[in-house]
């Protein structure tokens, strides 16, 4: 009798383990959740006119890629500065580049086949 006793114990213990430790995994997923929106909703760029980018930035453009033309501007605040992301036509081939709203250009390691 004590052995059915322990055994139901066990099962019952075995369940509020299980049920606990599903509910903190369950919370886990809404804070994930939560965290990958803040993550998409920064990584959202604006569509600019080409006419609207920064003088700067056109000179810069000038400089660095001779005869490159501005196809396609985007632009997002990123740490409280303006990032432009920009399509670029240099000689017939697709680049894009991004540039702060003073020229510097910005390197996107995580970016694949965007050279500058």
């Amino acid at each position: 009798m004590k052995k059915l006793g322990l055994t139901f114990a066990a099962i019952g213990l075995f369940f509020a383990t299980t049920t606990q430790a599903q509910e903190e995994n369950e919370a886990s997923a809404e804070v994930l959740t939560e965290v990958e929106v803040a993550v998409a909703v920064q990584d959202e760029y604006t569509k600019l006119d080409v006419a609207e980018l920064p003088a700067a930035i056109t000179l810069a453009i000038e400089t660095d890629f001779a005869g490159a033309t501005a196809k396609e501007v985007w632009v997002k605040e990123e740490e409280g500065k303006k990032v432009y992301k920009i399509k670029l036509d240099v000689n017939g081939e697709e680049k894009k580049v991004y540039a702060d709203a003073e020229g510097n250009w910005i390197k996107k390691e995580y970016k694949q086949k965007e050279a500058y």
